[in-house]
């Protein structure tokens, strides 16, 4: 049994929710989260965001699931993030669970 953890940013809900049901996890939880990143060390002319700090609208999504279909949708997400002409990917995080009941 793992741990999922997927954050993206909210446009990418739907592409999540579709490679959750492709990799087999129909039964997860998200949550709406504020995605922040701290720009103040970014030289002004590499920051095309304009300000130190910018914050984003963003979903976590995380499940208890078997390796089989973590590896699935870690797969699936890192195919998706090599077609992304944007900065923001899709993260993918699995974890071991050492008890459960």
């Amino acid at each position: 049994m793992k741990l999922l953890i997927v954050t993206a940013i909210k446009v990418f809900e739907k592409e999540v929710k579709i490679m959750l049901k492709k990799s087999g996890i129909h039964i997860f939880s998200y949550t709406d989260i504020n995605g922040f990143r701290d720009l103040s060390e970014e030289s002004v002319e590499s920051n095309w965001f304009g300000s130190e700090m910018n914050e984003n609208e963003s979903l976590m999504f995380y499940s208890f699931a078997d390796e089989e279909k973590t590896d699935l949708l870690f797969n699936y997400a890192n195919e998706f993030n090599s077609k992304q002409k944007t900065l923001s990917k899709i993260h993918v995080v699995i974890l071991n669970v050492e008890k459960s009941n």
